[in-house]
């Protein structure tokens, strides 16, 4: 496998080098001022194609390494607020240096100039990077995820998961309003790439930063789409059904009204093959397992099969001048049936064996466990998002939200344990246990910002937001336990039935009040002052009925498996903070303290329980960034956080509800205290289009609640909390990716690697263990397309996991999983898709009676009619019947291998239908050509 990926990094060397000639030269204005973001552009004379690109750094000076063109091509340039340039060539064959080009200035003779241009494939302004989406070629019914990976320095990797020059994206915008949701999996993966305009990237900012104008502090990315004018007068969606072998089924539908600010979608889908949300794949529809297939709508566990049934409404406008409404509903129903098969080793210190005083034991043992479950769920989310202006200085902004939920479970199980060192039984139990839940919650968030015409940056922004929750949970319990102990040549069972009803009702309610205020001290210097309160209380009430086999009924309460326990936490927060701008060099800082109240109060057998106390805390943040260019940047952030333990923590109430483990708070218990650092630098080069970002995250833990567990000979814990210092985990991510365009060729490649590194503390039988992890993960990504008709993905990872042990039975242990993927689409011949994914997992050192590795292929073959309109297609889905569901998890103190229902082999055949028409124009037959943009100077 090294040799392949050597064989590829030698490839791309030779494209990158061979046939090439490099142009470059320097942009100014008038005054010979360098200009840093320029475009520069190559594109045909005789259709306009964009050929190549590229960006001039900050002292004016750009290069192109392109292949050596023969036709007729312009050499374009583009900076906004100034003309554009543009010069022909019969050829360009050579090396050749352009010496300065002056731009210059619009002309600004008449009071109101029209200015028609073309627009440029990339360009920056101030903070936002914006492409042109018509510069970037994609098939006619490629969905905006297709668009978005030819676009430079995005990338997608294969759980969905966007960056753009190293900066994840959090926030997906369609015309600057939310699509269903603000991760935006909807829109890219099943709005057309045909009726985009832009796609602009900026950094994410908070609706307190958004209101206000200010820059952002965070290190997240925003990608915003911005619709065709054309295209955003008329209706397009799609609609799909499929039925195929075991009685599996998947459906789809979307259907979508734009007419100017209006926006108006419907969605729905039914399946039973482990799609937990919404997608149109062009190859594999809704098939689980296949490309990008997470998080849209995101419903399922990940283990077992589920049957999901989903209906969606999405609308925004603006209902008068300055109020711009959003609202969604969701509605989601899923079935999960899983049996599990787990196998768990759990590590203990030698320590006194209590059945025979003065003798040592290793306590260290196996538990071997089935079990069958069936989980329900359904929930009813309404979202609302409501921005006024009310003014050019006042924005006003809330965002209501509902969620109804009910949820039902069914289990049954069985299980055993074992002591490794002698073999005996150590206890043995079975269950079987059904629950309802039903779960009302209510948030809101308001925002109010202030910007006063006295003097620029001064203003004052408020915020107000609540979350109100309640839960009602009725579960049936039945369940027999048996705990051996063997004092001297004697066996002693103890037996522990249950059968018994259990009702908790808990509530959680938390509001938060936020004021601040904003005074420019310089033009790049500015102070802020600002209170926050913060006020939660959590309420958890719970009632145990034994069965009477007197009445039939469960009407015998139980004392000891009952309790009330309520938790408040108010908080009140002066902090002082500044930003400092100089364009290249921005920080915001700021320090405070948090005055905290933390009452807890508890009912437990007939006793009652009262534990106060008052926190005076210390309160730190900085973000710091740096950008040495448009493209390049350094980024660091601090924060300092405190948080309080739950109630069950602090308070001394005994929780019986588990036979085999028994907890009790610790009322000496103080907050948790951790400072959490992170670095990262990025740097996207425009000419070589190669990127480069390393991140760098560290939690460290001055005071961190841990769990001081002492384990009996039967396996029973009692488990107890303490404070531990020393606790810490980070981890180093680095990525380098480099794309090569040679005629209809392209190629991307794509090396990352990740390392985690953390160390954890308990106790044990009283005494202190030590856990450290390593973990690493390099990876490689192979893209090469040719045209529009194949595109071949070879991709591999490799995870390698090692814990070393203090105070255990053993050392040390470690596994490694090797992931091989290869995804071929291919379109051709005319009007046929081909699409298979092939997939190799071997995970070493798991458990006896586990299989290490398998194998899963999926495959698709479609045919489209109708003018492509109508799409036909035959998938098969694990063609090679291998499919698994094991895994090693190797944790501080137990190693666990556990094997889950998963799908298996299935054929599935299903027709997908395509809807579009704009502005009374059937949307396959809208007419095309160049784009331009009209620009007005006043």
């Amino acid at each position: 496998m090294p040799r392949i990926f050597t064989l590829l990094l030698l490839l791309c060397s030779y494209l990158g080098f061979s046939q090439t000639i490099s142009l470059k030269g320097k942009i100014t204005d008038s005054q010979d001022f360098p200009l840093e973001s320029a475009t520069i552009y190559l594109s045909s004379v005789k259709d306009s194609s964009v050929i190549d690109y590229t960006i001039s750094g900050k002292t004016g000076l750009w290069e192109i390494k392109t292949k050596k063109i023969t036709n007729p091509i312009f050499l374009k340039v583009s900076y906004v607020g100034l003309q554009n340039y543009k010069e022909q060539f019969q050829s360009l064959e050579q090396d050749r240096d352009f010496g300065t080009i002056k731009l210059a200035d619009q002309s600004t003779e008449l009071n109101e100039v029209v200015i028609q241009s073309e627009v440029p494939p990339i360009r920056i302004k101030k903070d936002t990077l914006e492409f042109n989406a018509a510069s970037f070629k994609v098939r006619p019914d490629a969905n905006v995820e297709t668009l978005l990976k030819q676009l430079p320095g995005v990338d997608i990797d294969a759980d969905g998961k966007i960056t753009v020059n190293g900066k994840g994206v959090n926030q997906i915008l369609v015309n600057g309003k939310p699509f269903f949701d603000s991760n935006g999996q909807i829109a890219i993966k099943n709005l057309p790439a045909e009726i985009i305009e832009k796609v602009q990237v900026s950094d994410t900012k908070t609706k307190k930063e958004e209101l206000a104008g200010q820059k952002a502090s965070g290190d997240n990315s925003s990608i915003n789409l911005t619709i065709k004018k054309d295209k955003n007068k008329g209706f397009f969606g799609k609609v799909m059904g499929g039925y195929g072998t075991d009685d599996r089924y998947e459906s789809n539908l979307i259907v979508n009204y734009f007419k100017n600010k209006m926006k108006l979608s419907l969605l729905a889908a039914s399946n039973n093959i482990n799609s937990s949300g919404f997608t149109f794949n062009e190859v594999f529809d809704s098939m689980g397992s296949g490309r990008n297939a997470s998080g849209l709508l995101n419903t399922g566990s990940g283990k077992g099969i589920t049957r999901t049934d989903l209906v969606g409404f999405n609308y925004a406008d603006e209902w008068f001048k300055g109020f711009d409404s959003g609202l969604s509903y969701n509605y989601t129903g899923t079935n999960t049936e899983n049996n599990n098969r787990t196998t768990s080793t759990n590590y203990l210190p030698v320590s006194e064996d209590e059945d025979n005083p003065g003798t040592a034991i290793d306590k260290s043992y196996t538990t071997q466990s089935v079990s069958k479950t069936e989980n329900e769920r359904y929930s009813n989310i309404f979202n609302s998002d409501f921005k006024y202006k009310i003014d050019s200085t006042s924005t006003l902004h809330f965002a209501p939200r509902f969620n109804v939920t009910n949820s039902r479970s069914n289990s049954e199980s069985q299980r055993f344990s074992d002591r490794i060192a002698d073999g005996k039984r150590m206890n043995e139990s079975n269950s079987f246990s059904n629950s309802e839940t039903n779960s009302n919650s209510f948030s809101n968030q308001f925002t109010y910002n202030k910007q006063f015409t006295s003097r620029k940056g001064r203003g004052i922004s408020a915020e107000f937001g609540n979350s109100n929750t309640k839960n009602d949970d009725k579960s049936l319990n039945h369940s027999s336990t048996l705990k051996y102990r063997y004092p001297g040549t004697e066996t002693i069972i103890e037996t522990d039935d249950r059968n018994q009803t259990i009702n908790t009702n808990s509530y959680s309610d938390s509001y938060n009040a936020l004021i601040e205020y904003t005074e420019p001290i310089t033009d790049s210097l500015e102070l802020n002052l600002s209170t926050e309160y913060n006020f939660t209380r959590a309420v958890d009430d719970r009632n145990t009925y034994d069965y009477d086999e007197t009445t039939g009924n469960y009407s015998t309460y139980n004392d000891a498996l009952s309790n009330y326990l309520t938790s408040t936490t108010s908080t009140f927060s002066p902090r002082a903070g500044v930003r400092f701008d100089l364009g290249k060099l921005f920080v915001n800082a700021g320090a405070g303290t948090n005055v905290a109240s933390f009452n807890n109060y508890a009912s437990y057998m007939g006793q009652n329980y009262r534990l106060n106390k008052d926190y005076l805390l210390p309160l730190a943040d900085m973000n710091l960034r740096y950008s040495f260019a448009k493209s390049k940047s350094m980024n660091f952030n601090y924060n300092y956080s405190v948080g309080f333990p739950q109630s069950s923590q602090i308070l001394p109430v005994t929780d019986l509800s588990n036979p085999l483990n028994t907890t009790v708070g610790n009322p000496d218990l103080n907050p948790n205290k951790s400072h959490r650092l992170r670095a990262g630098y990025r740097n996207f080069n425009m000419a070589s289009k190669s990127g480069f970002n390393l991140w760098l995250s560290s939690t460290f833990y001055e005071s961190q609640v841990s769990q001081y567990t002492i384990t009996d000979n039967s396996g029973k814990n009692t488990t107890t909390y303490k404070n531990i210092s020393g606790t810490m985990s980070s981890s180093l991510s680095v990525n380098w990716n480099k794309t090569i365009k040679s005629d209809a060729h392209t190629y991307r490649l794509s090396l990352s690697g990740s390392t985690g590194y953390s160390v954890d503390k308990g106790f044990l039988n009283e005494q202190l263990y030590d856990s450290k992890s390593i973990r690493l993960s390099p990876s490689v990504n192979f893209t090469y397309e040719y045209g529009e008709l194949l595109v071949i993905n070879p991709s591999y990872t490799y995870t390698y996991n090692e814990y070393n042990y203090t105070n255990y039975r053993i050392s040390s242990s470690s596994n490694y999983v090797h992931r091989l993927n290869l995804q071929t689409t291919s379109y051709w011949p005319k009007h046929v898709v081909l699409g298979n994914d092939f997939g190799y997992t071997y995970n070493s050192n798991i458990a006896n009676g586990y299989k290490k590795d398998f194998y899963l292929w999926n495959t698709s073959i479609g045919y489209n009619f109708l003018n492509d309109d109508l799409l036909f297609k035959v998938k098969v889905y694990d063609v090679l019947n291998q499919n698994l569901g094991t895994s090693r998890t190797i944790g501080p103190t137990s190693i666990v291998d556990q094997e889950n229902t998963v799908l298996k082999r299935y054929v599935m055949f299903s027709l997908t239908y395509k809807l579009e028409k704009f502005g009374g124009v059937k949307g396959n037959n809208a007419p095309r050509g160049r784009r331009f943009e009209m620009r007005r100077i006043d």
